[in-house]
């Protein structure tokens, strides 16, 4: 089976039995439950929390709350039962319109110590904006963030509402990475090293550059620079075994991507892509391989446009253990991707029945699936059934 060929419709679902239950109100809210048949698994989606506006990202806390962010600028604590907080106070101003305004929040490795957070964002400037990363120390008592520094932003910010990319991901040595959008219209400069756009840099926490990035001594590249020939790169974990870095990318019509992100490698856009142009569907670049480009471990044409990634590695679903988990806006799904070592075998697309745009995709300290829900403005948890 060829792992990249990948239209392969809703063959996962195989049967579906909605169950009622007008068991908990949330804010006002009658949550609705319904119990899915996969194929590996039965489940149950269980509404944790509504009222959200546009959620972006998801943290979870030491003490079992949530941290989540909203586009339009703002960061709550969700609480167990579902309550939100007021949003927190002295989040910096940002540019929030089109796909723009708040986007990934993730806590600090060190958090319990140092109680830092970090969080991606559009910044505005005199000439248009671009993609930064902020830390601060939460103050969870007060509802606000404390000594907020930038500490990161794109040497290039052209005018437009697209594409910021914008996941946060911290390595096991330390060092973070941030993915960044090519903003649409100046797709050419992904292929540049010495701009921002359409890359995936590296920095040490406080934004200074590791000594060991691939292009830090190259005259004319951007010292942050990991990899590039990125589109607009929305999910990032880290493999739970290798600890390679693993990222998607949305393509334009097709070509959405998932890759393995080395150090100094070409990932072809818009040179070499899966992808056509919107209006006139013509091919876009040179064709769908090259040998100095980095492939793709899996593709999708048509585009579902992915959001959001996580390993599996819990208990709740042991036959998902070691799956890789993709939610989706377009296709307004929930992508399980079967892998056998770094291949693709199979997939299965679920909770299609939900008409839900798929933001983000956690595990929980539980070991169960937490989904953002843009569409409806919630956060569902996958319980075993």
């Amino acid at each position: 089976m060829d792992a990249r060929i990948t239209n392969l419709g809703r063959r996962g679902v195989l049967a579906r039995a909605v169950v009622l239950c007008l068991s908990g109100t949330w804010n006002g809210w009658a949550a609705a439950q319904e119990t899915i048949r996969t194929e590996l698994a039965s489940v149950r989606v269980t509404p944790v929390a509504s009222g959200l506006d546009i959620p972006w990202s998801l943290a979870f806390l030491p003490d079992g709350r949530m941290l989540v962010s909203e586009r339009p600028g703002r960061l709550r604590i969700v609480a167990a039962d579902g309550a939100l907080s007021a949003p927190l106070r002295d989040v910096p101003p940002m540019q929030a319109a089109g796909q723009g305004g708040l986007l990934d929040v993730v806590l600090s490795p060190t958090f319990a110590s140092d109680r830092l957070v970090y969080f991606s964002f559009s910044q505005p400037t005199k000439r248009g904006a671009r993609t930064a990363v902020a830390r601060a120390t939460l103050d969870l008592d007060g509802l606000a963030l404390r000594d907020v520094r930038v500490i990161f932003t794109q040497n290039e910010d052209p005018p437009g509402q697209h594409h910021w990319g914008s996941r946060l991901v911290f390595a096991r040595d330390g060092n973070l990475f941030v993915t960044l959008g090519e903003r649409f219209f100046l797709r050419d400069r992904a292929q540049d090293l010495g701009s921002h756009l359409g890359k995936v840099v590296r920095i040490r926490p406080d934004g200074s550059v590791p000594t060991d990035n691939p292009f830090v001594k190259r005259s004319g590249a951007a010292p942050e620079v990991w990899s590039y020939g990125h589109r607009n790169v929305q999910g990032a974990a880290l493999h739970p075994q290798t600890g390679e870095l693993w990222t998607h990318e949305h393509g334009p019509q097709g070509g959405d991507e998932v890759n393995i992100d080395k150090a100094g490698r070409n990932y072809g856009w818009p040179v070499i892509t899966y992808g056509r142009e919107y209006v006139t569907g013509a091919r876009i670049g040179e064709g769908t391989e090259r040998a100095d480009v980095e492939p793709p471990v899996h593709y999708w044409v048509p585009s579902i446009a992915p959001s959001g990634m996580t390993f599996y590695t819990g208990n709740a679903f042991p036959k998902w253990k070691g799956n890789l988990f993709v939610g989706a806006l377009k296709a307004q799904t929930l992508v399980r991707l079967e892998l056998e070592g770094n291949r693709v075998v199979h997939e299965e697309r679920l909770l299609g029945e939900l008409n839900s745009r798929i933001r983000d995709v956690r595990q929980g300290p539980d070991g169960k699936l937490y989904l953002l829900d843009e569409t409806h403005g919630r956060i569902l948890r996958l319980d075993p059934v």
